[in-house]
């Protein structure tokens, strides 16, 4: 009796009614629309430097990030790509050359990382190939060849074929310089990765930093057989934790780190997915709260003689509480499903077409994001949000439901 006796009420005031629920279900659909948006933001910033930078796992020789020394490097690195690449959760693997130096042009001078790269290998590791604005990815075709960032080489007023001079410490920490030629400009949606970093052809670099390698080892078209750096992409970030395990078993003399590990901020970030959701969702109910309040609120005054006579005929408190609160329970559980529909429907369509973002993309660049946002939702948001509307709607009854059973029914009956 009560369930029938509360809906009744609902559609008592259609106008008031449909007013709550078309703020409900548009507080669902922005909760939804911001948690999608937080989220897409979040693994495409995560995915970017996954693909750019770290990698999902990499090697190093134990001493060398903590002085980044070029003669720690990983010896028969060529044996340990091909048993690492056999594995069947490797996507790819790339081994490298690192060494922190000094870029010169006529125009002026910059610090940067130089990466020496197979890049064959780094097809598979790496979205920098198809990064190049401007001329080629690196194929080895001519010696020395170079890939700058469209960033510094307009720092430095460099454009293909310009000359320029490298220089850094070598594995015997004598300072070595090496002339190469522009062969590429290109752009990734890290603007700091992209002033910090260069690369050229890792047999191109190798006999300049390992001098002592140049009589003893061959060098072949991916350079020698050593490395500074293992980059390992694999098919499911997830594997890279069980994978570590295995790889610090089998080469204890080897550093082995996953990509939380290399990058606290991803770790920070994927950890902050599920809080953010949570931190939207409870800012849109507690908006609903005061509407559903003030809503509930006026239908209880302006029924203060009918709910007097209700009491007056043998409706206890208890009953009376109840259906107040019913009332309000069944504004939020008619508007929720549309609600959630309408958000469903929203993040699916930028899931697949993603928000376009182009108007800002100096600004996403610099954070490491891509103009184009592709939506992703964590499927406990779906059943979250009934969970906080349903409290919802339960606080939001209590004070109007206390104002009904707090009033005497021989007073209310004779309320004008």
């Amino acid at each position: 009796m009560l369930f029938l006796l509360a809906w009744r009420n609902i559609w008592r005031n259609p106008t008031r009614s449909f007013t709550v629920m078309g703020a409900v279900t548009l507080g669902v659909w922005a909760a939804l629309f911001m948690t999608g948006f937080v989220t897409g933001m979040i693994n495409d910033y995560t995915k970017s430097a996954l693909e750019n930078i770290w990698s999902h796992v990499q090697i190093h020789e134990k001493n060398f990030k903590s002085d980044f020394e070029a003669k720690y490097y990983i010896p028969a690195a060529d044996q340990l790509l091909v048993n690492i690449a056999g594995k069947e959760e490797v996507k790819g693997v790339s081994m490298r050359t690192l060494a922190q130096g000094m870029i010169a042009s006529g125009r002026g001078t910059r610090g940067v990382r130089i990466v020496g790269v197979d890049p064959n290998a780094e097809l598979m590791v790496s979205t920098l190939p198809s990064s190049v604005l401007e001329g080629k990815y690196l194929d080895g075709a001519r010696k020395n060849e170079l890939l700058v960032s469209q960033r510094l080489a307009e720092k430095l007023q460099l454009k293909l074929r310009s000359k320029v001079v490298l220089t850094f410490q070598d594995s015997r920490y004598d300072i070595v310089s090496g002339a190469f030629r522009v062969s590429g400009i290109f752009q990734t949606n890290n603007t700091p990765f992209d002033e910090a970093h260069l690369f050229v052809h890792k047999k191109d670099l190798d006999p300049l930093i390992f001098p002592e390698l140049v009589d003893s080892l061959t060098l072949s078209a991916a350079g020698f057989p050593v490395a500074h750096e293992m980059a390992l992409l694999l098919h499911e970030k997830e594997q890279a934790f069980p994978l570590q395990a295995t790889l610090e078993q089998e080469h204890r003399a080897l550093q082995v780190e996953n990509y939380r590990e290399l990058a606290p901020d991803v770790a920070m970030y994927e950890s902050q997915i599920s809080v953010i959701s949570m931190i939207y969702l409870v800012i849109v109910m507690l908006a609903l709260i005061f509407g559903i309040i003030n809503t509930m609120l006026m239908a209880v005054l302006e029924r203060y003689r009918e709910l007097g006579m209700l009491m007056a005929i043998g409706m206890n408190k208890i009953q009376v509480f109840l259906m107040i609160v019913l009332e309000a329970i069944f504004l939020g559980l008619v508007a929720a499903p549309l609600g959630l529909l309408a958000g469903f429907l929203t993040v699916g369509y930028f899931q697949q077409h993603g928000l376009n973002l182009s108007a800002y993309s100096e600004s996403l660049r610099g954070y490491g994001m891509n103009e184009i946002i592709y939506f992703d939702m964590l499927p406990d948001v779906y059943w979250q949000v009934p969970l906080l509307l349903l409290f919802t709607a339960l606080f939001s009854a209590i004070y109007p439901a206390w104002k009904a059973v707090s009033l005497k029914p021989a007073t209310a009956i004779r309320k004008i």
